[in-house]
Parts: C-alpha cells; sequence; structure tokens
C-alpha cells in the first residue's frame, strides 16, 4: 500500500487496516516458522505498511492536538 492510499484513508479505515495487516503478518511468521511461504519478501512490505499507517496516525494526532 502506498503512502497516498494510506493519507486518503480516514481515521477509522486507517485503523481497520492495520489491524487487518498485524493479523496477516503474523499469520506469514507462523506459516514461516513451520513450512515455507511462496512470496519471504512479503513479511517485509507488510511490516513496512505497517509502520506507514503508523506514522500516518501519529502525524494525524500531532497535528489535532497541534492546532
Amino acid at each position: 500500500m502506498k503512502i497516498t492510499e494510506i493519507r486518503a484513508l480516514d481515521d477509522g479505515d486507517l485503523q481497520v487496516q492495520l489491524e487487518k495487516l498485524r493479523r496477516e503478518l503474523f499469520d506469514l511468521r507462523v506459516r514461516a516458522a513451520t513450512e515455507s511461504i511462496d512470496n519471504p519478501r512479503a513479511i517485509r512490505e507488510i511490516r513496512r505498511t505497517v509502520a506507514r499507517i503508523i506514522t500516518e496516525q501519529h502525524q494525524r494526532s500531532t497535528q489535532g492536538s497541534a492546532s
């Protein structure tokens, strides 16, 4: 997910997407530990997307309190 797509989401959608990605990351890590996964790079991509969402949430919260 690109940063432009993340910025287009509202706060509720960001939270839903974050929970979904964290669950997907957990499932991928479990599968990677127990068996071979098709795309090992997916773990890194999901982890980075989670970080982007958390960063966007933090920026929105600091903008809201600064105004």
